[in-house]
């Protein structure tokens, strides 16, 4: 039954508020993708049993799943993939004031003197992609990415920048993308959370709102997984819990959950039942997932991954294995990268780290044929100055500065064109001269690979209708295949 089918015998049904949710039983799944059409009445009738049931985009989809990488602290593009040369010849002279244009810094002065990149740019592959000596792996693979060099942020500082570039707005409170997207879409796998969000390095300036589900039902917030030997705790029943035993008990407190929610319609309560119920269910699929020695020899050295630990490569080889089994949006942040002095050594460290677990991630995606229809993700909230940072004062020497006018990203798969370049940005690397792509943009372009139209996905809250995309963005037809 296809959903002008569905909608049109939800219509012929009397319902009552009290029936309405008792049906519901553990959501309001498809409630999303009928609002994706914008019919609200027919929204307001269609019920599911399952939130994370998986739901047919509303248009032709490129991209089945998400792996977003994402870089916290931003990473330098200067020293990774936005080569400059005028740089290195005017190293040690101040930025032309006409480029400035007035931009302030918070740590470092106007007329603060160029700094040269510190690693040396080649060419790779047949697409001719400039990428930096400090990503040797990632070179290999660059004929499978999109690479963006015209990015641009509105925020400045790390915690608003995150937030901005995972939820569309620079307010805490607002759904992340991994919400939106299995919101709308739900997700294949239903013996694991939908959206699962893996963590490698320090803690987030943005917390936990860079994967939160602000005010849509709390079942769609991303699910965090474990640093480590255990990502998922409390898979085996304690002493004397038979399984018979706990079947019984989860069954009786679903039954007053679900009395309960027949009475007040809260969907917290539905996202209670629906928890209960994906724990007991992890119980047998979890195990199988986290236990990464069952990889072959070959994969585990391709990332560099190594059962047990914790480790971004560990995490890159997870999310492969989270999309293969069905899972709708993986998160990956390593939070490293905010490099205000010796970022020669900074990004040296980081990309040991990185570069070889996420060119794996790329071939083996590819190899398993996963990639065409899996939309991987790499960048920061933002990029750096092309002006040196140096305080005495804060011990700070050879550093880079926020800087939200210019910054690189790239994407492979799930429907991006393969082995191309998008955008430039001047000279010194400080402003977009050609394609700019805002976040907006960005995400407006995620959610057309995962066919679905941005300014018709909202959510109706206080009032008015959100979207991911708040009231700006357009789909980059540049960057599609």
């Amino acid at each position: 039954m296809n959903l002008a089918q569905e909608l049109d015998r939800e219509r012929r049904q009397f319902l009552t508020r009290r029936w309405f949710f008792q049906q519901c039983g553990v959501g309001l799944g498809s409630i999303a993708l009928a609002s994706l059409l914008g019919d609200r009445a027919a929204a307001a009738t269609v019920a599911a049993a399952n939130p994370m049931a998986a739901r047919q985009s509303p248009l032709p989809a490129r991209a089945k799943s998400v792996i977003y990488l994402f870089m916290a602290g931003a990473p330098s593009q200067l020293e990774l993939f936005d080569h400059k040369p005028t740089l290195a010849r005017y190293n040690g002279q101040p930025v032309p004031k006409d480029v400035l244009g007035g931009q302030t810094y918070a740590f470092i002065k106007p007329d603060s003197a160029i700094y040269a990149p510190e690693f040396a740019f080649q060419q790779h592959g047949q697409s001719g992609a400039w990428i930096s000596e400090a990503f040797p792996e990632l070179a290999k693979v660059a004929d499978d990415l999109t690479i963006v060099r015209s990015m641009s942020t509105d925020a400045f500082n790390h915690a608003p920048g995150q937030i901005f570039m995972n939820t569309g707005s620079q307010q805490f409170g607002r759904p992340s993308m991994g919400a939106w997207v299995t919101y709308g879409l739900g997700s294949v796998s239903q013996d694991l959370p939908g959206f699962v969000v893996l963590n490698s390095a320090g803690g987030l300036s943005g917390g936990a709102g860079n994967y939160g589900s602000g005010f849509l039902p709390s079942v769609f917030q991303g699910v965090l997984f474990r640093k480590g030997a255990d990502p998922v705790l409390y898979l085996s029943n304690p002493a004397g819990m038979s399984a018979s035993l706990q079947r019984k008990t989860l069954d009786a407190v679903k039954a007053l959950n679900e009395e309960r929610l027949g009475v007040m319609g809260d969907p917290e309560i539905a996202t209670r039942i629906n928890a209960f119920e994906m724990a007991y269910r992890m119980q047998s699929s979890a195990p199988e997932l986290t236990d990464l020695s069952r990889e072959s020899p070959e994969t585990l050295a391709l990332y560099g991954a190594e059962p047990g630990k914790a480790s971004f490569a560990n995490n890159c080889l997870m999310a492969r294995r989270l999309v293969e089994r069905g899972v709708r949006f993986v998160q990956l942040f390593h939070e490293a990268w905010d490099h205000h002095s010796d970022v020669k050594g900074g990004v040296k460290a980081q990309a040991a780290l990185t570069d070889r677990a996420c060119a794996a991630l790329i071939a083996d995606l590819k190899l398993r044929g996963l990639l065409d229809d899996t939309l991987v993700i790499w960048g920061g909230e933002f990029g750096r100055t092309p002006q040196v940072e140096a305080s005495a004062e804060l011990k700070r020497s050879l550093g880079r500065d926020h800087h939200p006018q210019a910054f690189t990203m790239w994407l492979a798969g799930g429907g991006t064109r393969r082995g191309v370049t998008v955008g430039e940005t001047d000279d010194f690397g400080f402003n977009v001269v050609k394609d700019r792509v805002h976040v907006h943009d960005l995400h407006a372009t995620l959610l057309h690979l995962l066919g679905v139209d941005h300014e018709r996905f909202t959510y109706r809250f206080q009032g008015r209708d959100f979207r991911l995309t708040d009231v700006h963005g357009e789909v980059m037809q540049n960057l599609l295949a």
